[in-house]
């Protein structure tokens, strides 16, 4: 900017004619006020465009830009009204100051200038007290809104366009000849609206600053958003690409081996055709670990999984774990190890879950070791348990370690590229350990072998206690467990089963005929009406996704009518979800068993709800 113009004051045709002068010099303060102005958007016009422009990388837009358009503001004004100092005090957060924070080179004033004779620049306070300019300098806001009312005003507040203040410009004036003078006049208006339309621009300048570091924040977010659904979606693939081989692999051998028993003709005495069935019975059970491994983790996510909290016996929990990968250790010639506390252990944990995170951690070490020895060892360390289960297997590469408890990764490792696995048991073992209030860490070195501690708290008890539905669960199960042995009836009883699936339909026909029942099947809501007019069943099995009714809404209708409500209805049903028994039994069902259907519990139910109807009778 440059400074001020005015008129020659040796011009005697002009001075003849004083309004003719007063005319042209507001025409020529407009124009250099309109020039001035010009200039100082084009220097924060090039700020602005500086950051949309080097800006290659979405980031935080620097500190130091917002310094150069404050410090441009300052300089340019400085420059272009002579005899006036300009300064900007920035607002110290949550407090009632400001600090005087840019000028002017020129203007600053030093320790050492403050130690000369040369006395500091000053603003006269509403308290009589001056307001020296100088750097750090703190000033009272009051005191600023006190200087923006004055006239003309020493300060004006830089704020958006929701009165938010960013700063406030402080303007320090040299005194004029004469207040009564018309081009003083002049001057001193022309002045004024420098200043306020000069913080004006600074503060659009500074909004569009902030608008344009609000973009780049929503588009870096946007391209992180971005960037994590494509690797979700390469998990996905990779998790589809896992689990399609995971359940071909045993429908394989499912259907493989049901064709040849078709083929040759089934004979329940040959040795070769048990071991058929064996496997078909084996591929079956892993489908349904798979498949409850991937309900379990949605359950976690979404805060569903229930816990059942017991005192387990430790070194009975560890030994029956190792009796189930014994078989497996032994066909790959690896050595078991266990390693116990000599006093007797006893930890608050659901022994399902705890049990199901030591086997997939041993299945692992089983996994991804083809020589020497896999271990369980389990220390007391205060009021925390580390189970350690180690392997001197193959070992796992430092920078994979990071994604090892990601669902559905799995570290890429050729000497075990045929093995099985879906990338999920270490992260449900993580989880659940978190359920449990502990933690779960690894030490791994190539060609060395693996150690993996979850680490548990010994007793959580006092913090969580059963709900009514969780011990009516608990009763369940272990009511189930109770009748396992699956006995034949000495009499027998009509069982409607009504079940649309003629495969599970004949399964659960054939089993519960061989255990002495007679079996009347319906297809439908209507064949179970027509069944019921020519029948008096003891129990009723009960699918609930039927062809043309929910079963839930049958179990209602007959709950409430008067000549069946008091048959037992037991739910057969593929409804598995946390809430889904809650919901069975709140229909008026008297048992629930999901399936697959474990035949032996069936029949053992099946066994119980018979007896009491007989006594009923």
């Amino acid at each position: 900017m440059q400074q001020y113009p005015s008129l020659s004051k040796q011009n005697s045709e002009v001075d003849k004619n004083p309004s003719l002068v007063l005319e042209m010099e507001k025409l020529r303060a407009e124009l250099w006020l309109e020039r001035s102005l010009n200039k100082l958007q084009n220097y924060l016009n090039d700020y602005l465009l500086s950051v949309l422009v080097t800006k290659e990388e979405l980031s935080v837009i620097e500190p130091g830009i917002y310094r150069s358009i404050y410090q441009t503001l300052v300089n340019e004004l400085n420059n272009s009204l002579p005899g006036v100092t300009v300064v900007i005090a920035s607002v110290q957060a949550k407090t009632k100051f400001c600090k005087i924070s840019y000028l002017s080179p020129s203007k600053l004033i030093t320790s050492q200038a403050l130690n000369s004779q040369s006395p500091p620049l000053a603003i006269n306070l509403k308290s009589g007290k001056q307001l020296q300019i100088k750097s750090n300098e703190v000033i009272d806001i009051e005191d600023l809104q006190y200087l923006e009312t004055q006239e003309p005003p020493a300060a004006w507040a830089i704020e958006d366009d929701f009165g938010n203040v960013w700063g406030w410009l402080i303007i320090s004036y040299t005194p004029l000849n004469s207040a009564t003078d018309s081009l003083t006049s002049v001057q001193v208006e022309i002045q004024s609206q420098l200043i306020k339309r000069a913080a004006r621009l600074c503060a659009v300048a500074l909004m569009k600053l902030k608008n344009i570091e609000s973009l780049q924040k929503v588009s870096r977010s946007l391209s992180e958003f971005n960037q994590e659904l494509e690797r979700n979606n390469q998990l996905k693939n990779q998790f589809l690409a896992n689990t399609s081989h995971e359940i071909r692999t045993p429908l394989s051998s499912i259907i493989g081996f049901t064709h040849l028993l078709l083929a040759q003709g089934y004979n329940p005495s040959s040795e070769r055709h048990k071991e058929y069935l064996s496997i078909i019975q084996s591929s079956g059970k892993h489908l349904l670990a798979l498949i409850n491994d991937i309900l379990d983790l949605s359950k976690i996510e979404a805060n569903q999984l229930e816990i059942q909290w017991e005192e387990v016996n430790v070194s009975l929990l560890c030994r029956n774990v190792l009796a189930l990968v014994k078989e497996k250790a032994a066909n790959k010639g690896l050595q078991l190890r266990l390693e116990l506390e000599p006093e007797e252990i006893v930890i608050v944990a659901d022994p399902l879950r705890l049990k199901q995170m030591l086997l997939n951690l041993i299945f692992n070490a089983l996994k991804f070791t083809t020589s020497g020895s896999v271990g369980l060892q389990v220390k007391v360390k205060g009021k925390l348990v580390h189970f350690t289960v180690w392997d001197t297997g193959a070992g796992i590469p430092e920078e994979y370690q990071a994604e090892l408890f990601q669902p559905y990764c799995q570290i890429p490792n050729s000497r075990v590229s045929g093995e099985e696995g879906t990338g999920l048991g270490l992260a449900l073992t993580r989880k659940l350990a978190e359920i449990h209030g502990g933690s779960v860490k690894v030490v791994s070195e190539i060609d060395r072998g693996s150690s993996f501690t979850v680490i548990l708290p010994r007793s959580q008890m006092s913090e969580f206690e059963e709900t009514e539905v969780g011990t009516d669960r608990k009763e369940s199960i272990s009511g189930d467990r109770s009748y396992q042995s699956g006995l034949r009836l000495s009499y027998s009883s009509d069982i409607l089963l009504v079940e649309d699936d003629l495969h599970n339909a004949k399964l659960i026909d054939a089993y519960l005929s061989k255990l002495g029942y007679q079996v009347i099947c319906a297809y439908n809501s209507m064949q179970m009406w027509e069944a019921l007019k020519c029948s008096e069943p003891a129990v009723i099995l009960m699918d609930i996704y039927l062809p043309d009714v929910n079963g839930l809404d049958l179990v209602r209708q007959l709950r409430q009518d008067k000549n069946y409500r008091n048959i037992p209805i037991i739910a057969e049903t593929a409804m598995a979800m946390k809430g889904d028994r809650e919901t069975c039994l709140a229909a008026g069902v008297d048992e629930y068993i999901s399936k697959p259907i474990d035949l032996p519990v069936l029949g053992n139910l099946v066994s119980k709800y018979c007896q009491l109807s007989k006594k009923r009778i």
